[in-house]
This record gives C-alpha cells, sequence and structure tokens, in this order.
C-alpha cells in the first residue's frame, strides 16, 4: 500500500552548485548562500532526475519534456483591503525572469473546478491533534462545490500513502482516517515534495496542496536550507494548515512566548510564501472553518499566467507584479530549467 519516498541520485557537484551562483548572480547582481543553491540543485535532483512512487496507484508510464519550455505561474491579486480583484487581463501583468521582462505567451482567468491534494501529517506529535485535522480537511471538502471540483487524500509520518485518488464530489472523508492512530517520526518536508508531483499533473484545474500538520519535521532528508530549494520548483501552491492548540498559536490570546518560535514559522512559512501559497494557523473550529474557505477562495481566483523560459539551465528568480502598484500579487518565486526528465516507470 505504500512506498518509501528514496531518491536514487541525491549527488549534488560543486561545479553545478557554482555554475547556478554565477547565473543567479548575473541575472540579479547579488550573492545566492551555498546552502541555498545546494538546495536548489538538490531539488532539481530530487524531483527531476527520480522517478517518485507513490503506492500501488502510480501510472505505469508518464512522459516529461526534455526541457522547460513553458513556466506556468498561478497569481492571486489583491486590492489593498486584502479584497481579490477580478477581470484583469494579461496586460494588467508584469513577469520578470530573473530581472528581465517577459511576454506572456497564454494567460487564463476562466478555469472552472479545484483540484486539492490533502496531505495528513499522521506522525506521533499528531495524536491529540488529528481530531482537528479531520474536522478541518472536511471544512475544505465542504467548499469543494463546483462540479469539476475534486480532491484526494494523501497521508505520511515516514512514508507517503494515497487512500483516495482523486475524486470528484468528494464530501467525506474515507473511514480508515477515524480509525488510524497516529505514530512514528515526521518527513514533512519530503512529503511535500512527493506530494506536489502528484497535483501537478492534474492539468486543467486550479490546484493546491493542503497540508494538515503542527509543523514538526525531525525524519526529512531535506534540511531547513534545502526547503527553500523545494519552495522554489514546486509549481503548484502549498498551504500549510497549520493544527495546534491555542497556547501554541501565536495569534491567541492564550498563547505562550514559545508559541513565537513555532515550527509553523521560518522554513515552513518561507515554503509556502514561495510557492505562491500560505500558512494558516487554526486553534478553534471557527478558525479552521474560516482558513478552509479562505483556501479555496485563493484557488477560485489564481490567474493563470505562462511564459516561455528563457532556456538558461539553473535556478531563475521569478517576480509576478500588477502594473497598478496600488495591487498585491503573491505567486511562485522562481523555477529552474535546462533539466531532463525521464519517463517515470
Amino acid at each position: 500500500m505504500c512506498s518509501v519516498i528514496r531518491p536514487i541520485n541525491q549527488v549534488v557537484s560543486l561545479q553545478i552548485v557554482t555554475s547556478i551562483g554565477k547565473l543567479f548572480a548575473l541575472m540579479t547582481g547579488r550573492m545566492i548562500s551555498r546552502g541555498r543553491l545546494a538546495a536548489a540543485a538538490l531539488l532539481t535532483s530530487m524531483l527531476t532526475l527520480t522517478p517518485m512512487h507513490v503506492g500501488a496507484q502510480d501510472p505505469a508510464t508518464a512522459t516529461f519534456k526534455s526541457s522547460v519550455d513553458v513556466v506556468r505561474v498561478s497569481a492571486v491579486v489583491r486590492d489593498h483591503k486584502g479584497r481579490f480583484v477580478r477581470d484583469l487581463a494579461a496586460r494588467d501583468f508584469e513577469v520578470l525572469d530573473g530581472g528581465q521582462p517577459k511576454h506572456i505567451s497564454d494567460f487564463r482567468s476562466d478555469l472552472s473546478g479545484v483540484s486539492v491534494a490533502m496531505l495528513f501529517d499522521v506522525s506521533g506529535s499528531m495524536e491529540s491533534k488529528l481530531v482537528s485535522a479531520r474536522e478541518a480537511a472536511g471544512h475544505v471538502l465542504s467548499w469543494l462545490t463546483d462540479a469539476q471540483d475534486e480532491a484526494a487524500i494523501f497521508t505520511f509520518d515516514t512514508h507517503l500513502d494515497e487512500v483516495t485518488p482523486f475524486t470528484s464530489k468528494l464530501k467525506t472523508l474515507p473511514a480508515s482516517l477515524s480509525s488510524l492512530v497516529p505514530f512514528g517520526a515526521t518527513s514533512l518536508h519530503d512529503a511535500i515534495a512527493a506530494t506536489a508531483r502528484r497535483v501537478a499533473a492534474r492539468d486543467g484545474r486550479r490546484h493546491a496542496v493542503v497540508v494538515l500538520t503542527d509543523g514538526a519535521d525531525n525524519a526529512s532528508r531535506l534540511t531547513p536550507s534545502e526547503v527553500s530549494g523545494i519552495a522554489s520548483e514546486i509549481d503548484v501552491p502549498v498551504y500549510i494548515f497549520g493544527i495546534v492548540p491555542g497556547i501554541d498559536n501565536p495569534a491567541s490570546e492564550e498563547a505562550t512566548p514559545s508559541a513565537d518560535r513555532s515550527a509553523l514559522g521560518g522554513d515552513l512559512a518561507d515554503l509556502a510564501e514561495w510557492t505562491g501559497g500560505h500558512v494558516f494557523v487554526a486553534s478553534t473550529p471557527g478558525q479552521r472553518s474560516v482558513a478552509a474557505r479562505q483556501i479555496i477562495d485563493e484557488l477560485r481566483h489564481q490567474y493563470l499566467i505562462a511564459f516561455e523560459s528563457s532556456g538558461a539551465p539553473g535556478w531563475h528568480p521569478l517576480v509576478v507584479r500588477a502594473r497598478d502598484r496600488d495591487l498585491t500579487v503573491r505567486a511562485r518565486s522562481g523555477y529552474i530549467a535546462g533539466q531532463s526528465r525521464p519517463n517515470t516507470q
């Protein structure tokens, strides 16, 4: 039923790291740390050179392009009051690839349907929180009201399991989640990377990974600096749904001083933001309901922007912004180009 997430190529040469650094410096005029470079290079190795299997439901073959020709970016636009902005056109956006303006070759704002992969942390630290996580997921499902909406359910500790494949009109969680007893260590970062690959294949819909977790990670192969690399490559937004008690919620009146050092902040918050997603920390049923609606509302208001990659191999920082400077755009922060993607067996 389950498969261990294991790479077969984790070697990142100093030559590749140095080349990416020189490219980044040329494009942006800034230096980047070796740890951040290694993150991007390692992520490329993990996501593009290594087949990723999840359970027995992986397709027998899945062909990928040999290079990144077209880059797709999901963007959410809000005004100065935080309201979603509708009815924008391609001419209302600017895309900068390594500081250079890019022509928008395709633009969509009319896609129907939302595709959500809900990723449950079922490691030992979630023992007292899984009931709340199920409640939060139920709220997310309740907002998937379009006929073309779909959801899939994944669970992870140190392994990633697909519990329910992508299913239209999914309104209830599988019964197995009610009897499941959280146990074991947590490979949160690895699970996010693997699940993102699954969602990326769901073309024709707005899509996202929604992670229900307390944020603790004690078994991933990826270090905090490598998490930054993941955030740069994942091409779908990652929403972290923080399931914690009030004392661990920085926004709660009962929060303790340690709440400001929550695992849901720092590198994990960067991971979400750099993919165009966000972290929602919810401690009460009301907060979980509001956060679930906000996530689905954001997905329904995504603009999908495409442009041609410059073709230069390596890390490309991206800036997507509105020409109206009173508007705020949230989108992923970059992509990696020039990497071969073999068939997945």
